[in-house]
């Protein structure tokens, strides 16, 4: 099946400078709180569910709160059943894309539920049990897709602090941008969803995803911007400086 391509560019270093120059967005910003959850023990003795492929992610912020569950990387041939294509339901979405930065090309599925506004932060409070929030879809979700990842205890690291602009002109594209900042970390990630056309072939869409990645990353460096190539993506990096303060 021919899914989505979600292209992304990172930058590490001056992002107030990068924001200034890449353009002024004409929308006012999104502002949110971002918390990941981590199994409690695995946590202490140094291991990730992002080893596994999974992540759990709560938001909290200007618009819905959301709570959602990733596998990332995976294949398709673990996305099984219902879950083999993609879904929306009332506050509930399942998406399949692919995640592309650099050179560095994933699958990505995720299932997501909204709540009222405020309603997650009670998940992420310290000692409560965010894997208790989880819906059973989600749950279903992990139970078919990764069946050797068993989810009872859960503790929110956090929060990032997200700021993200939409539809930002940048010379003939539009561009999400989203700043995150955390302890000593701060990154500001560039995307682009490009969707694939009715009857279009898998080469036919891989050939115009990798033209609109090389205009994104020209748009960037033409406009003097330099463009991270730390191998790790930002949510490891976050994770990884999360976890060892949570130690």
């Amino acid at each position: 099946m021919n899914f989505p391509a979600e292209i992304k560019v990172n930058i590490d270093g001056n992002i107030a400078d990068a924001l200034s120059t890449l353009g002024q967005p004409q929308d006012p910003a999104q502002k949110r709180l971002i918390w990941f959850a981590e199994d409690r023990q695995e946590i202490s003795d140094g291991r990730l569910l992002l080893d596994s492929g999974v992540i759990v992610r709560f938001r909290s912020g200007d618009t819905l709160d959301d709570l959602a569950v990733k596998l990332r990387p995976c294949t398709e041939a673990q996305l099984v059943g219902q879950f083999s294509s993609p879904f929306d339901r009332e506050s509930f979405e399942y998406k399949v894309e692919k995640d592309w930065s650099g050179s560095r090309r994933v699958l990505s599925a995720s299932a997501t539920c909204t709540r009222p506004q405020g309603a997650l932060l009670y998940a992420v409070a310290p000692g409560a049990n965010a894997a208790a929030s989880l819906d059973d879809r989600q749950q279903q979700f992990l139970q078919k897709c990764a069946p050797t990842v068993h989810i009872t205890e859960l503790a929110a690291l956090g929060p990032i602090s997200s700021t993200k602009f939409n539809n930002v002109p940048l010379d003939d594209l539009e561009v999400d941008l989203e700043r995150w900042s955390v302890a000593d970390l701060d990154f500001l990630e560039l995307s682009i969803r490009v969707k694939p056309k009715d009857d279009e072939k898998a080469d036919e869409f891989e050939a115009r995803a990798k033209r609109k990645q090389k205009k994104l990353e020209s748009a960037v460096r033409d406009r003097g911007v330099v463009i991270s190539e730390n191998p790790e993506n930002k949510t490891r990096r976050v994770l990884t400086t999360l976890a060892a303060s949570y130690r």
